[in-house]
């Protein structure tokens, strides 16, 4: 009777320790370099590679793929940079636009952004377009106001960029605009329209308890998530694993059921995203290693 006892509880732990490993365990390649998307590294590069040169360092870091978020600078060499990448077998995942509704209307945008639409027309790229807008926009005008106009907008690139074989994606990036309760009813009031959400740990520290309930409600859009190392009192920009909430934030999505893609941060103002990209991947697999 004894050893019968001694069997039935270590069973019991058994399936108890089982229970737990599950409950933490992370699916086998969830954050392999397939799975990861280099973002923030063309703006924030204190080098200022060429197009040839960033192609360079995204394959000698093993990647294939990133996303393009430029700056005005980088206009005249974004459709060589895109060839490029086509050629090298790299697939830009997506483009950066960034919408200033005191200076973008639908039907006229500013030049800076009709060059995206042209050079996506020009290289035949399809792609995402991730778009962020700016928050000082929404400051003074109401709720009604800030839907009607953010709707319009979205509904206006929308169709263009499906006219070009691209989505629309909204990007949390601060404001109004940034709140996932108002990305939500932007796209419930475009219903016709195809439309995702790119969520962005390091624009979440001003919501950061109510995470779980954002999170559930995107989980349907979601099109992408930029990690970061996470503080409840920041900084803004952390390497992973040097947080204490990124790895309990990553998990919640994981056992939503979300597997990625993923997107991992060379964002460091004055930094050389070749090292920043290095950092946050290592940082990550020690996060989740076995």
């Amino acid at each position: 009777m004894e050893n019968l006892r001694v069997c039935f509880f270590k069973l019991v732990y058994g399936l108890l320790f089982l229970l737990i490993a599950c409950h933490n365990s992370i699916p086998e390649n969830t954050f392999s370099k397939e799975n990861l998307i280099p973002w923030s590294i063309v703006g924030f590069d204190v080098k200022e590679r060429t197009p040839e040169e960033r192609i360079e360092m995204i394959q000698n870091l093993g990647y294939k793929q990133y996303g393009y978020g430029h700056r005005v600078r980088h206009i005249p060499s974004m459709a060589k940079e895109w060839k490029l990448a086509q050629e090298k077998g790299i697939e830009i995942h997506n483009v950066w636009l960034y919408i200033n509704l005191d200076k973008d209307k639908p039907a006229f945008l500013r030049n800076q952004n009709e060059a995206v639409f042209k050079n996506l027309k020009e290289t035949k790229l399809h792609t995402e377009i991730w778009v962020g807008m700016d928050p000082k926009y929404f400051t003074n005008i109401s709720e009604n106001e800030s839907l009607e106009s953010a709707t319009e907008m979205i509904r206006y690139l929308s169709k263009r960029a499906q006219d070009l074989g691209c989505k629309i994606a909204l990007y949390n990036h601060g404001g109004w605009y940034g709140d996932p309760e108002n990305q939500l009813k932007i796209i419930h009031s475009i219903p016709d329209q195809e439309i995702g959400v790119v969520f962005n740990f390091h624009h979440a520290h001003d919501a950061l308890e109510v995470y779980s309930q954002n999170i559930k409600k995107l989980l349907p859009y979601l099109w992408c998530v930029n990690l970061n190392g996470m503080k409840a009192d920041g900084p803004k920009i952390m390497t992973i694993g040097k947080g204490s909430l990124e790895k309990k934030m990553i998990q919640e999505l994981t056992h939503l059921g979300y597997t990625g893609p993923w997107g991992i941060l060379g964002h460091v103002k004055s930094g050389d995203p070749e090292i920043i990209l290095e950092e946050n991947y290592q940082g990550l697999q020690q996060l989740f290693k076995n």
